[in-house]
Formats: C-alpha cells, sequence, structure tokens
C-alpha cells in the first residue's frame, strides 16, 4: 500500500516542476507494482487547486475529473474522530509547520496502516512514514520526537 501526497501528482503535470523528472519515472514504476494506491480528498482539493493555479483550471479540472474516476486509486475521506486526531498532530507539529492536509493525510495513513507515501515532503519521514519518490529506495529520517505512535504531548 502507498499514499499519494500532492507533490507526487504536481511533479507528474507540472512540466516546470523540481520534481517533475523523478514524478514521472516513480509513476511508471508504481504502474508495474501490485502496490494498493491511495490518496485523500484533502490531498486532491490541495492538486486540483495548485493545478489550477500553475497550469490552468481547465487542465486542473481534466486532471481532477481522471483522477475522480480512477479504479486504480482509492480516495480517503476523514470521519470526524480523524479530523481530531488530525488535529492533534497539526499541534504537535506546529514548529515544523505541517499543514493540515498533512497531518489529516498522518491521521487516514494510521488509520488504514499505511506506512509508505509518494511524496517530496519531509513532513512524511519526520512523522514515522517511509517517503518513496521512485527508484524502490526510501528517505527514513529518525522519528526522534515526530513519532506518529506516540500521542500528542501538551
Amino acid at each position: 500500500m502507498i499514499f499519494l501526497d500532492t507533490g507526487a501528482f504536481l511533479g507528474t503535470y507540472i512540466e516546470r516542476d523540481q520534481y517533475h523528472h523523478q514524478a514521472l519515472a516513480a509513476w511508471q514504476e508504481l504502474k508495474t507494482s501490485t502496490w494498493r494506491c491511495f490518496t485523500s480528498n484533502f490531498v486532491l482539493d490541495e492538486t486540483f487547486s495548485l493545478l489550477a493555479r500553475r497550469a490552468s483550471y481547465r487542465f486542473a479540472a481534466g486532471r481532477a475529473r481522471d483522477l475522480l474516476t480512477s479504479g486504480v486509486l482509492e480516495i480517503l475521506r476523514p470521519d470526524q474522530e480523524t479530523e481530531l486526531q488530525a488535529l492533534d498532530y497539526f499541534e504537535k507539529f506546529a514548529d515544523q509547520q505541517v499543514s493540515f492536509t498533512d497531518c489529516t493525510s498522518f491521521a487516514l495513513m494510521k488509520r488504514q496502516r499505511i506506512q509508505r507515501a509518494f511524496a517530496f515532503d519531509r513532513h512524511f519521514a519526520l512523522a514515522g512514514f517511509e517517503l518513496w519518490s521512485g527508484g524502490w529506495h526510501s528517505v527514513h529520517e529518525p522519528q526522534a520526537e515526530y513519532d506518529v505512535d506516540r500521542p500528542p504531548t501538551e
């Protein structure tokens, strides 16, 4: 199982994105894998909004339709309990300025027992997840105080 973050989509669709070539190669690799692919409605919201600003609204709408109707991509939607857990992470990671979308991703990944993220965002590694961006390698920084298994501290 793998969770797809906004950077995976932007890197693929935006040629001038710094991760464009790496994202394209990673998608090719992902297509031949047997991993189940997950994302969230929060990630897609962020993706569509950024695509609209960086490319065009028509382009973003086309990609949105493709992703929302994909038979391969499973879209996770948080319930209230998951949103409250995300809020705990949001407070816990305040010093790292982690977005609420990322914190929601962490809570959803935890709920679904997904350990790997296709992302270019170091916050996933800081939160204790395997960061995958192609090449079948991971960047896994020490969990230290950002271990998502520990309850947030006040």
